[in-house]
């Protein structure tokens, strides 16, 4: 439904203008995530430690789930560093794409869930693929948001030339690996994971081979 004042002003037209504001929501969502990740890593309550052994047999229990969180707060820093750049290129924004980034939020507010998913289920594919369909789906969104900004002038006049090749170069390249990284879990989950954590490490570190990605 359109709302529309005296003056025949829609509403859609007006809401979501604020991209500061969805920077605001963003950082407290990514900031909740980053923080529910890590409280899934606890000594188990029947652990029995007596002696150094112990100790240690305890920390190397929780070395899938220490894994895990590393991986799922490196991942959640790339998506929020992606988003960032994106919204700083923005010189406003409209209904759509705030409801885009609210959608890319909820995906982001997902990931606890699947990282403790796939660190309970390490072994099975079907909870790979639940962490990977995570990924999937952020990727996505940050290619839609992008695509759609630049197709509706939302863009700030000063953007650098060729920055829209290169950020969707990136986002593609992104979606091709997780592709490519999903179908290894049908020959072991650990390559798959270990996989991924090397397309993390390459977002993340930008070696060399970053002018592949833009």
């Amino acid at each position: 439904m359109i709302f529309r004042d005296n003056k025949g002003t829609s509403y859609n037209k007006i809401a979501g203008q604020s991209v500061r504001r969805l920077g605001s929501l963003s950082d407290c969502v990514f900031s909740v995530a980053m923080t529910l990740l890590v409280l899934d890593l606890h000594v188990p309550v029947n652990a029995i430690t007596h002696s150094e052994g112990d100790i240690w047999r305890v920390l190397v229990a929780l070395v899938p789930k220490i894994g895990m969180f590393a991986m799922s707060f490196l991942t959640l820093g790339i998506y929020w560093t992606g988003q960032q750049t994106q919204l700083n290129h923005f010189r406003r924004g409209d209904r759509n794409l705030t409801w885009i980034h609210i959608t890319f939020l909820f995906a982001v507010s997902i990931m606890p869930f699947s990282t403790k998913f796939l660190a309970e289920f390490i072994t099975y594919r079907t909870a790979f693929v639940v962490y990977w369909v995570n990924l999937f789906a952020l990727s996505t969104l940050l290619y839609v948001s992008w695509t759609y900004a630049t197709k509706h002038g939302l863009l700030k006049a000063n953007v650098p030339e060729g920055l829209d090749a290169a950020i969707k170069k990136r986002v593609m390249f992104a979606l091709v690996l997780l592709a490519f990284g999903v179908l290894l879990s049908v020959i072991n989950t650990y390559w798959s994971l270990g996989f991924i954590l090397l397309i993390q490490l390459n977002y993340a570190i930008a070696p060399r081979f970053s002018h592949w990605l833009g």
